[in-house]
């Protein structure tokens, strides 16, 4: 979700507006994914590396993301939508923490599509805590297989993502999602996040539809498009 702060820049605005008008563009893209059937939508809205960004802007986005959380959980739940939330989530307020838990129990019975928003997420953070969790368990590292570390991600249960988009011409993983992402496919934008529209979803699914997905395969064995 790039490109709120050079969005509010070029309107003369707080940074804050940037975020706030970004907020909007999340319920858009979310119930755009839900029309085109796309069952798991993840959204990367703060990375680890963003405590270094200033006092008041870190602020104010916590207090999006409480607000938000508040207003968007009961209309999420009427579309039987369940919310996630992946990171290091311990080391949010305790406040953030409790509201994050309570809408993700309110909505773990919710079936139709999955929204998980990464917030205080990094790849390789979360890399290091599976396997600092596995060896409080005392598993043998050395036996180590994919499917045991991923079952202690924190994206544990959802799939890895067919897609990765990015807005603001950005081009790099920036930490995201770093072991699911070993396959995916990625699309870039020069268009900006608060202003990501129908058309821009539309023109990303339909880059990712003409790809050929070969998973290490020769382009020959790959019957499937965009699969």
């Amino acid at each position: 979700m790039d490109g709120n702060s050079r969005w509010a820049r070029e309107r003369l605005l707080p940074r804050v507006m940037g975020h706030k008008a970004g907020i909007e563009t999340i319920r858009r893209v979310a119930e755009s994914a839900e029309r085109r059937g796309v069952r798991v939508l993840t959204l990367y809205a703060f990375s680890t590396e963003n405590w270094s960004r200033p006092r008041d802007e870190v602020d104010a986005l916590m207090s999006l993301f409480s607000e938000t959380i508040r207003r968007e959980v009961d209309e999420l739940s009427r579309r039987g939508i369940e919310l996630r939330f992946s990171g290091r989530l311990q080391e949010l307020s305790s406040a953030l923490q409790d509201q994050m838990r309570q809408a993700s129990e309110r909505t773990r019975v919710n079936a139709r599509a999955i929204l998980n928003i990464a917030i205080n997420y990094g790849g390789r953070q979360e890399i290091i805590d599976a396997i600092r969790e596995l060896a409080r368990e005392g598993a043998d590292l050395s036996k180590l297989e994919d499917a045991t570390l991923a079952s202690h991600l924190y994206t544990r249960g959802l799939p890895d993502p067919d897609l990765v988009v990015r807005t603001a011409g950005e081009m790099r993983l920036s930490n995201f999602l770093l072991w699911q992402t070993a396959y995916s496919e990625f699309y870039s934008t020069q268009t900006l996040w608060p202003d990501f529209a129908d058309a821009d979803f539309d023109e990303a699914i339909a880059s990712y539809q003409r790809r050929v997905r070969r998973f290490g395969a020769r382009p020959e064995e790959v019957p499937n498009r965009g699969r």
